[in-house]
């Protein structure tokens, strides 16, 4: 694979047109991310192979798909990592071009391009991403705002969603686990197929387990993976238990943004969100470290809410619990006043109280 120069090219300013998670379970599924999460049912679909729902949530669309036949990908998925996303779709200028360029980059080639009639896209394409996780090329009308994937039907008269109240924005980044030794050859693939650039790296140590991490990220900024390997050299931890528990590569959690994470957290908990503690000697000690400019050390404290700074400005953000059965997915509330990295600082912090809440130490709230 060459190491191509391509992220100046405009069929690589990519955005999230919607991401797929694969469900057993597809209206238990639906009706928690709208129950707890204030999404709203915007579009369905079905066929003689799977069933699916479109949900809503600001400009967060979210399509979760269950099969009905063993000749939909998600009856090998679903057996090999339990509910889980399945597709991050790229909305791109020019499916046919943005293909093109990606397979000539060395991205797998799933499904040629097609064109759709109608009022959904106008072109698809699909290629491999990571693990089991493929990326849809997502072609609409120029203009046109977020809409369904092809085949969806909208839903006439919309339950109207709380997402006032919660107050999720878009979707910040994915957090992705690799296994060891996968990591510069994932960051190449999306800089040489999808014109990515690598903005961040760290290697982050918590106690006697160790990872490396590197971020890339689309050229407009508006699709941001973080990914993570282990250290083989340091004690098996978190990453390692995800890599084993989802049986490869997948995304281990989803950040939504939120221009007020105090009020999106209180409104979410009220809603029966849990999210990981945060040990109370964070907070006696965080005013030594930063002084919040947002939200009080006193509010954050209460929303359990983490806090970190850069050279752009300060964010604050909480990890929910995970209710998966293989405890491989979760997702984090994040505000963003000036900051551009991933909080560093606060990594640390998630990883001890991942460890606590599996002591029974601290548990989520």
């Amino acid at each position: 694979m060459n190491d191509r120069a391509s992220a100046d090219r405009p069929i690589s300013h990519y955005t999230i047109d919607y991401v797929e998670l694969y469900v057993e379970d597809l209206a238990a599924a639906a009706r928690d991310w709208q129950d707890a999460y204030g999404f709203s049912v915007a579009g369905e679909s079905v066929s003689a192979d799977h069933r699916g729902v479109a949900l809503r949530h600001g400009g967060i669309t979210l399509v979760l798909t269950t099969p009905l036949s063993d000749r939909h990908p998600a009856s090998a998925y679903l057996p090999a990592h339990g509910d889980g996303v399945a597709d991050i779709a790229l909305r791109t200028r020019d499916a046919d071009a943005a293909f093109a360029a990606a397979v000539a980059g060395g991205a797998r080639a799933l499904r040629e391009p097609r064109r759709h009639s109608g009022d959904g896209p106008r072109a698809t394409a699909l290629i491999g991403g990571f693990g089991d996780v493929v990326h849809t090329l997502v072609e609409r009308e120029p203009g046109a705002p977020g809409g369904l994937p092809a085949g969806f039907t909208p839903v006439a008269g919309e339950r109207p969603s709380w997402s006032g109240e919660v107050g999720l924005l878009e979707i910040d980044h994915f957090a992705v686990c690799l296994p060891a030794g996968d990591l510069g050859t994932t960051v190449r693939s999306y800089r040489n197929a999808l014109g990515f650039r690598e903005i961040f790296q760290e290697r982050i140590v918590v106690g006697a387990q160790a990872m490396e991490s590197k971020v890339v990220q689309s050229p407009n900024g508006a699709v941001t993976l973080t990914l993570i390997e282990p250290d083989t050299r340091a004690e098996p931890g978190q990453i390692d238990d995800f890599l084993k528990n989802h049986d490869g590569a997948g995304v281990q959690h989803i950040a939504f943004s939120s221009d007020d994470a105090v009020r999106s957290v209180r409104a979410l908990r009220g809603r029966g969100v849990r999210f990981l503690r945060t040990p109370d000697a964070y907070y006696d000690l965080l005013g030594g470290r930063i002084e919040p400019a947002a939200h009080s050390i006193g509010a954050l404290r209460e929303a359990q809410l983490l806090a970190d700074e850069d050279h752009g400005g300060q964010l604050f953000q909480i990890f929910t619990a995970s209710t998966h059965p293989k405890r491989t997915l979760f997702f984090e509330i994040i505000e963003r006043q000036g900051a551009g990295t991933f909080g560093s600082a606060n990594i640390k912090a998630l990883y001890e109280a991942v460890e606590l809440e599996k002591t029974g130490q601290h548990g989520p709230r």
